[in-house]
């Protein structure tokens, strides 16, 4: 079929029930139009390692800004190069863009902005992760406090929601999915079983599984946050012990939003935390607390320990010695 007569029988196919691996065959040729026979290789490659695996079974009518940086952090979390990751999103672009000349799309939400910023970010998460923590329980504070100051609301529970993810090291949707009986006050000991997601019908509660479902200790400054929430809970096991206004459940995104997270880090100099949430704050904070490389591994959700070994104080025997950030002190103790 030549490029013209797929053009002239692209109103006569249903491309509100295509995925966008059916879309993609179907109009390649239109997508792919004037590119370089140089450029196709790569491209190719893209599309067919990375897009569609990732992203392939979703419809194209559906497909969102939200999706398309989903697929890209995912790319950039497998450790994809620059310019592996650059060919990806590049193929992905035309194709969506034909997807705007068909009329299945308003816009092209593959257009995306500043990642290659956060493909710096992610290299530096692996080569030294504990740059990228607060530098002390003042800084964590200061940000709770200046987050409760920004949300609509003032609800006073952000702020602990966010120390207790700090102390933790886990994510603001697990925090919101903790339940009374999840919490073994003899052992001060977390199990993680359930956290929240922002999902296109609303809020939704899922059963970690895998390496999400762990157990995470609670040092001193978590249990006090904890400690009356549990009081209060006795007879009911399955109460949340964290909530937003109204006694809501939240998730990441949703804190974010209440709280104007993206300007308010950015403003108190912690522009690194514009995608990522505490957790490398707490496990920095449980190295420096002399916690063991199995416990960090367990509240990593299990890595390598060679990875994990990169939260190790600067001079610690088990420390690897390339990557080393220096900070002052000892770090946060409680």
């Amino acid at each position: 079929m030549t490029f013209d007569s797929v053009c002239r029988s692209s109103s006569a196919v249903d491309t509100h029930t295509m995925s966008l691996a059916e879309y993609g065959e179907w109009r390649w040729s239109a997508a792919i139009h004037g590119l370089e026979p140089l450029t196709m290789s790569p491209y190719q490659a893209g599309w067919r390692l990375r897009v569609l695996p990732s992203i392939g079974h979703i419809l194209v009518r559906k497909m969102n800004r939200r999706t398309v940086n989903r697929a890209l952090h995912c790319w950039i979390a497998d450790e994809c190069g620059l310019s592996t990751v650059k060919n990806s999103l590049a193929v992905l672009v035309r194709v969506l863009e034909q997807a705007v000349r068909d009329g299945v799309l308003d816009a092209n939400p593959a257009r995306v902005a500043g990642w290659q910023q956060e493909f710096q970010r992610a290299q530096l998460e692996r080569s030294s992760p504990r740059s990228l923590a607060l530098p002390g329980p003042e800084a964590l504070d200061r940000l709770a406090a200046t987050l409760v100051e920004h949300s609509f609301d003032g609800h006073e529970g952000w702020g602990d929601i966010v120390r207790f993810a700090a102390w933790t090291g886990t994510r603001f949707g697990e925090v919101s999915g903790l339940r009374a009986q999840d919490i073994d006050p003899a052992t001060w000991t977390w199990q993680v079983r359930h956290r929240t997601v922002s999902e296109p019908g609303g809020l939704a509660d899922y059963v970690c599984r895998g390496r999400s479902l762990r157990a995470v200790p609670l040092r001193p400054a978590a249990r006090m946050l904890v400690a009356g929430r549990l009081e209060a809970a006795r007879h009911a096991p399955q109460e949340r012990l964290f909530t937003g206004p109204s006694r809501r459940r939240f998730s990441t995104a949703v804190l974010r939003e209440a709280t104007d997270w993206d300007e308010v880090v950015v403003g108190l100099g912690h522009a690194y935390l514009l995608r990522h949430d505490l957790r490398y704050t707490g496990l920095t904070w449980m190295a420096d607390a002399g916690l063991g490389l199995s416990v960090l591994c367990e509240v990593a959700e299990r890595p390598s320990p060679e990875a994990v070994r990169r939260y190790l104080p600067p001079g610690s025997a088990a420390a690897p010695a390339a990557g080393r950030v220096p900070r002052p002190g000892s770090g946060p103790r409680p």
